[in-house]
């Protein structure tokens, strides 16, 4: 099924069901990403890894909106990038240690056209004599470079020559990767995407009907977005699997790269190859869980520090929108935590300086909803309690979250009077692969905790798995929902 929402979103969003039935699950086919390739392209040689060596690799923003481009090596070496046919050393972001692979990284420039690792291989008639004497091994490159037998190998000339033979025998294999898009115009939102192993909470991994976030990330690739929006909570599998239990066998667990390769990175793959992501820190990802994993592999700082509980909220901007990330991980809904209330209430507040229109991204939603003895409630303490006199800004028309497993489109009733009760609509896509929360389809009437005078005005929710996809048109943007 495909629900269709049309989001003039300054006015609310303006809920419908619009599409349904079996003709909407289709997806037009597209063709396939090309395999790597070898090309040649000209320039110096470096010691590189091979592609094999590449475990996952992927494109995300940070603050500011640079776009990065990481990549975890089961090798010693960092790949090189090609940014437009110009070769560029990607750096060592974190080095490998018991738990986690080498991890690299470059800065991908706003208005790149290509972008893509490159590989390089040496084509030469024979094999270089490593093992042989100097004289063997200066005997190779007269033969194999065209010098003279008399050539003076201290010699500039000599060494310019050579380099321009290395040139000209070395081809590349290019691993193309997504680049940065000015103004997205298709913008894919999913989020709680984990399988989850812990306790007596057990989701079979091995059957795609119980966990369903390869075929997810596989059917959303071919969509094409511009940007990919994940809203949090990446690795699930927390404890070992019971023996009892079948569908985990064998399966990893706790915060280490073959977890996050079988939760996230894998699973993934054809969704990272598609588009550059926004990433959102979820509460599985603190620091009493998978916190450390998260600050190295999607983390937007220092991956050596020390795991932090909050990380500062951060703007990605684009020509016609504003992102801001926002990292709530440490807000619990059921009670107030006293010594964050500042943290958040100031970040709330410095919305007000952000551009219009802009998009607040959050994991934990600040109104969002579950189902009780039948009855939507919901509300999260500790960032109701964190509101400041202004409320939430102007320039927010949206707000985009996480972290209840389901899919919830909602407007709010407020004092409209009172430009301080201002509250703009609330999706959430936390419909990623986790179980899902029971959530009735009418979100009218809904209860809040804590006293922040939100109602809901009309709202609806949406069983089963799957995410969204948000497409610009005249009328605003067009928010298509995939199960």
């Amino acid at each position: 099924m495909i629900l269709a929402l049309r989001a003039g979103l300054s006015a609310g969003l303006i809920l419908g069901l619009v599409v349904t039935g079996a003709e909407a699950r289709k997806v037009k086919p597209v063709k396939p990403r090309p395999e790597p390739r070898t090309i040649v392209v000209t320039g110096v040689r470096h010691e590189q890894a091979a592609p094999a060596d590449v475990k996952a690799v992927w494109t995300q923003y940070g603050p500011g909106g640079v776009l990065e481009a990481r990549v975890t090596m089961a090798g010693t070496a960092c790949p090189m990038l090609t940014l437009d046919l110009k070769q560029t050393p990607m750096q060592v972001r974190a080095q490998a240690d018991d738990k986690f692979l080498r991890l690299c990284s470059a800065v991908i420039p706003s208005g790149t056209k290509q972008a893509a690792l490159a590989f390089p291989t040496l084509h030469f008639k024979t094999p270089y004599p490593s093992e042989g004497s100097l004289a063997d091994q200066q005997k190779w490159m007269v033969e194999e470079y065209g010098l003279n037998h008399d050539a003076d190998f201290s010699d500039g000339w000599t060494a310019a020559l050579i380099q321009s033979q290395v040139e000209e025998k070395t081809t590349y294999t290019l691993l193309p990767l997504p680049i940065p898009v000015a103004d997205p115009q298709r913008i894919l939102v999913l989020g709680d995407t984990g399988c989850r192993i812990k306790g007596d909470a057990l989701q079979d991994c091995s059957k795609e009907e119980e966990w369903p976030f390869a075929r997810i990330a596989t059917e959303a690739a071919k969509l094409k977005p511009d940007l990919v929006i994940h809203v949090g909570d990446y690795l699930y599998r927390e404890n070992a699997c019971p023996a009892t239990f079948a569908g985990c066998q064998g399966t990893p667990f706790g915060d280490n790269w073959p977890t996050w390769d079988a939760d996230f990175f894998a699973p993934a793959k054809p969704l990272l190859a598609a588009a550059p992501w926004v990433i959102v820190r979820g509460n599985h990802e603190d620091c009493q869980r998978a916190g450390a994993g998260f600050l190295r592999l999607l983390g937007p700082g220092d991956p050596t520090a020390a795991c932090s509980d909050h990380l500062a909220q951060y703007a990605i901007p684009f020509a016609g929108l504003n992102l801001v990330v926002a990292d709530n991980a440490d807000a619990p809904e059921m009670s107030v935590v006293e010594k964050s209330l500042p943290v958040y209430r100031a970040e709330i507040a410095s919305l007000a300086k952000e551009k219009a229109p802009t998009w607040w991204l959050l994991h934990r939603p600040i109104w969002g909803l579950i189902s009780k003895l039948g009855i939507p409630v919901g509300g999260n303490q500790t960032l109701i309690a964190s509101l400041p006199p202004g409320g939430i800004a102007p320039s927010v028309e949206l707000m985009l979250a996480g972290h209840i497993h389901t899919f919830e489109a909602i407007n709010y009733d407020f004092d409209t009077s009172d430009p301080s009760s201002r509250v703009p609509p609330q999706l959430i896509a936390g419909f990623g692969g986790d179980m899902l929360d029971p959530t009735p389809e009418n979100l009218r009437g809904a209860i809040f905790q804590g006293s922040s005078g939100v109602h809901v005005k009309d709202g609806l929710s949406i069983g089963g798995f799957g995410f969204l996809l948000m497409t610009r048109n005249d009328e605003g943007w067009r928010i298509d929902v995939y199960d």
